[in-house]
């Protein structure tokens, strides 16, 4: 593999992980005036569209899907599209972008603890040791420096649709483990994409969205945007480029830039503050990712 090409796909990653960040700065830009499941569904109709054109051009038409494929699709567009989404807008109009990026940091950590409980994968001491750290990192940030909070005032609402998220992220992730076997990672994201949308738009409808859509602002149309087409399909597109060319473990160690452009876009662009608990709940947090994703010697 040329120089070159290897400095693309790194390119690409760092990209992809500066876009992923950004989410959290376009959903806390929409919440304010769109509601979640309206949002949700915009993102997706946008995204699918997209994916729709990029694999008719890829694959010269619309793959079939084998009839026992469905379910795990339907289960792929519950869960990493529906279900996600709302979670993650609902969260966003309680807690602060970067808090809640820190949080849903913690998706490869829930990921390797459940790969170790239902495909057998081994945890070493190097991935126990990084469980701690991020663990650790997600309660300071949501206690905000306090961690003693959680026994007499628990985990805010915000907080807990974020979890939401990293839950829907953690059956994403283990289904579409399974369903990629047979289905390539832009067939699995496009069809996931699509189901996800179909599910969304009746409860985006009766959430009223046509009759608010003509009141959208320039800012909500741009944050739809970027979230559909920088979010998703670049964000996706790139990052399984990334696993088949340097691999699922190298490519996976950019995803601890996420929280990191997430709490510096929130400082520049919504004026969120740099507090001590937020920036240790980082560091640890990335710290456990990264041990937890690196490979044995």
């Amino acid at each position: 593999m040329s120089s070159q090409s290897n400095f693309t796909i790194y390119l690409k990653l760092l990209l992809m992980a500066l876009f992923w960040g950004g989410t959290f700065i376009a959903g806390r830009l929409l919440v304010g005036e769109v509601q979640a499941f309206s949002a949700a569904f915009l993102r997706f109709a946008i995204a699918s569209i997209v994916l729709l054109i990029i694999t008719l051009r890829t694959h010269k038409k619309l793959p079939a899907v084998q009839r026992e494929q469905w379910f795990p699709l339907l289960l792929l567009g519950l869960s990493g599209v529906f279900a996600y989404n709302v979670f993650f807008f609902r969260g966003l109009q309680l807690i602060e972008a970067g808090r809640a990026a820190v949080i849903i940091a913690n998706n490869p950590i829930v990921i390797a603890i459940f790969a170790a409980i239902l495909f057998g994968e081994k945890l070493n001491l190097l991935k126990i040791l990084g469980i701690i750290l991020s663990v650790c990192g997600a309660i300071v940030v949501i206690t905000q420096g306090h961690p003693a909070m959680i026994l007499y005032s628990g985990v805010g609402k915000g907080e807990l649709y974020i979890f939401g998220c990293v839950v829907c992220w953690v059956t994403y992730s283990l289904v579409g483990r399974a369903a990629m076997r047979s289905l390539s990672p832009l067939i699995a994201v496009t069809y996931s994409a699509l189901i996800g949308a179909v599910l969304l738009f009746p409860v985006a409808c009766l959430e009223g969205m046509f009759k608010q859509i003509t009141d959208y602002s320039l800012t909500a149309w741009l944050s739809l945007l970027y979230l559909g087409l920088c979010g998703t399909v670049l964000g996706f597109v790139w990052y399984y480029q990334g696993i088949q060319r340097i691999g699922s473990t190298r490519a996976g160690q950019f995803i601890n830039f996420v929280p990191i452009s997430a709490i510096l876009l929130s400082a520049w662009l919504l004026d969120e503050p740099l507090t001590v608990s937020l920036l240790s709940g980082v560091f640890l947090v990335s710290s456990g990712v990264y041990l937890t994703n690196r490979r044995a010697k």
